[in-house]
């Protein structure tokens, strides 16, 4: 039984998908900390105040925390953003870069005008 247990916890790639999950949440600290404490920042500077938790309404003893939401919101949106400009865009664009084909030297002069017309395209795009 302790054998097959063994090779239940190390069949596949169960390290791997481990020490993903653990670079993942240090990931999710570090972009926590890029928010919290470099937009969220910006956005008090604009708006008047970071943290919007304390607004909320009462109707009938019951209190709505608006607020809280209001912050949620704002939060995942900086972190999309956080995301999207500083990983997903740069990386994108180092893999377009290495990507593309080198232009032969022996190509015919039409044809590397093709090609390098080819790789603008791509590149504005």
């Amino acid at each position: 039984m302790i054998k097959e247990f063994k090779d239940f916890l190390f069949r596949g790639n169960i390290v791997e998908l481990a020490v993903a999950f653990v670079m993942g949440l240090a990931f999710a600290a570090v972009v926590n900390s890029l928010v919290n404490n470099l937009v969220m920042p910006i956005i008090a500077a604009i708006i008047g105040k970071p943290d919007f938790r304390n607004l909320t309404f009462t109707i009938h003893r019951s209190v709505f925390h608006y607020g809280a939401f209001l912050t949620d919101v704002i939060q995942f949106a900086a972190i999309g953003a956080a995301v999207f400009f500083f990983i997903v865009k740069p990386v994108q664009m180092m893999l377009e870069r290495n990507r593309r084909e080198p232009i032969e030297e022996d190509m015919p002069d039409e044809e590397r005008r093709h090609q390098e017309l080819l790789a603008a395209l791509r590149a504005s795009n």
